[in-house]
């Protein structure tokens, strides 16, 4: 007699356990290992989801309200609040920073996103794609260690996808790139891989090209309130129109969290020289192989760098955007301080070069 199994079973599978609050705002175990049990229970985690000029808006367990904003924290920091004296909450150490120099004539430095685990880089299939400006971006994410995702929107507006897509896949090997329809249910299926529960992704890019349009479709369907304002492009430059005017951070009813950011057109690197490195490794490998240390890469006797340009290798046009972007980080990352004392020693060697001249 055969005996029939295809009734028994081993019981239900378990269900997963449904997340904390910690857990849908991004608490992870690199942030759990700064504090214990007695610590947050006087001055519980809490984290900034949104920055106002006058108050930090922060979310924990129980907790939702306005602090008096801090100088040092940014949207996606964690806070161990002290509510009897808010600035003397402790900032937990930050497993990722996106930052870049602020605009205008000050040095300083705007930090834009904290603890992210993905970057999304968005850019049209339109006058709006830019290749330099895409490095810029992936050299920020590389060095925040936030995997960069580049995606490609307004594709059902473009007769030649797939020559974009081919020049934003030449940037990085390591660097996805998705062509996508911000509306609809293209971002929930094609962005499913990195909108997990208990993660925190970001879109960046210029205004106009469908940050909030992805983060609302993200959100469709699900009850999480997320109806953000959206324009259209203007159709004479593809030039897109703010609507963000704050950094946030929205949670999705997954548990994952969505940081949307105003359209940037300014974005010079700060402190990204490893980043830079990452976006050009071809590049910073040839230079390692040139006869001087200090080479420039212009005239000087056995440049690898100008061999394989010469060569066919390279393309002169990367090689004039790495140099330019090397330069222009270090000039940013450079202190006030040693601005000061380099200046101060090019003060003296010219005075000393006109006063023998004089003589």
């Amino acid at each position: 007699m055969t005996r029939d199994y295809s009734q028994f079973t081993l019981g239900d599978a378990p269900k997963p356990q449904p997340l904390s609050v910690l857990q849908r705002l991004g608490w992870q175990s690199f942030f759990a290992q700064q504090t214990d049990a007695d610590e947050m229970r006087v001055t519980p985690p809490v984290r900034v989801i949104e920055v106002h000029r006058g108050a930090h808006h922060v979310v924990g367990e129980g907790i939702d309200k306005l602090i008096a904003p801090r100088p040092d924290a940014t949207v996606g920091d964690w806070l161990l609040l002290n509510d009897e004296a808010e600035l003397d909450s402790r900032l937990l150490e930050r497993k990722s920073l996106i930052k870049r120099r602020a605009p205008g004539r000050v040095r300083a430095v705007q930090m834009i996103g904290a603890n992210l685990d993905t970057t999304f880089i968005v850019t049209s299939c339109n006058d709006d794609f830019n290749i330099a400006r895409l490095e810029r971006y992936v050299a920020l994410a590389f060095e925040d260690e936030a995997d960069p995702v580049i995606l490609l929107t307004k594709a059902d507006m473009c007769d030649d996808v797939e020559s974009y897509i081919a020049r934003a896949q030449a940037i990085s090997d390591r660097v996805p790139v998705i062509a996508i329809d911000a509306r609809g249910e293209e971002p929930l299926e094609k962005l499913a891989e990195w909108i997990k529960p208990g993660k925190t992704v970001a879109f960046l890019g210029s205004s106009g090209v469908g940050k909030s349009t992805l983060t609302n479709a993200l959100g469709s369907g699900q009850d999480c309130g997320l109806d953000i304002e959206t324009q259209a492009i203007r159709e004479d430059d593809a030039r897109g129109r703010h609507t963000t005017t704050s950094r946030r951070i929205h949670m999705l009813e997954n548990g994952c969290n969505v940081l949307d950011t105003p359209g940037m057109r300014e974005l010079q690197l700060t402190d990204a020289a490893a980043g830079l490195s990452d976006v050009f490794a071809d590049l910073q490998e040839l230079s390692t192989q040139c006869r001087f240390r200090d080479c420039a890469h212009e005239s000087e006797p056995g440049c690898a760098v100008k061999a394989a340009l010469a060569a066919g290798e390279i393309d002169e046009a990367r090689i004039g955007r790495w140099k330019k972007l090397v330069a222009e980080d270090a000039f940013n990352s450079e202190s006030l301080s040693e601005r000061k004392a380099r200046d101060k020693t090019l003060g003296r060697l010219i005075k000393q070069v006109k006063k023998h001249g004089k003589k």
